[in-house]
């Protein structure tokens, strides 16, 4: 497995727990952490633990379903970085009320998926064994 996804399956289990701790100090003393806690931990878990897992396995896997290499390392790389720069940027932002970083934080995580749509559609159904090419 590529060094990448494995980063991916690691920070998204960070984020799991990260969530999961923001939510029992939330629910323990309300007040304690400022800002919007309930957008910060649903994404700490949806585009965290979730989405970088499926980012992770889905690089590794999905590619290999279609009999072909990933269609872009470069791009993946670039996808890794713009998840983890905007995931960050998006908590901080809820977190410190600083709506521009969520913001950026939030065109940098669509940017990421973008790039992981057009790295599978590219890697599977465009080179598919089965279309002849």
């Amino acid at each position: 497995m590529h060094r990448r996804n494995k980063l991916f399956v690691s920070v998204g289990l960070l984020w799991g727990l990260a969530g999961g701790l923001l939510a029992l100090a939330h629910l323990a003393q309300p007040g304690l952490v400022p800002g919007n806690v309930p957008k910060a931990h649903g994404h700490m878990m949806l585009l965290g633990l979730t989405l970088m897992t499926i980012y992770g396995v889905g690089l590794h896997v999905i590619p290999r379903f279609g009999g072909y290499p990933l269609r872009s390392e470069k791009l993946a790389h670039l996808q890794f970085w713009l998840a983890n720069l905007g995931l960050p940027a998006m908590v901080a932002g809820w977190l410190g009320t600083l709506n521009w970083l969520v913001g950026i934080g939030g065109l940098f995580s669509v940017a990421a998926m973008a790039l992981f749509a057009f790295n599978m559609v590219f890697s599977v159904r465009l080179r598919s064994p089965l279309d002849g090419r």
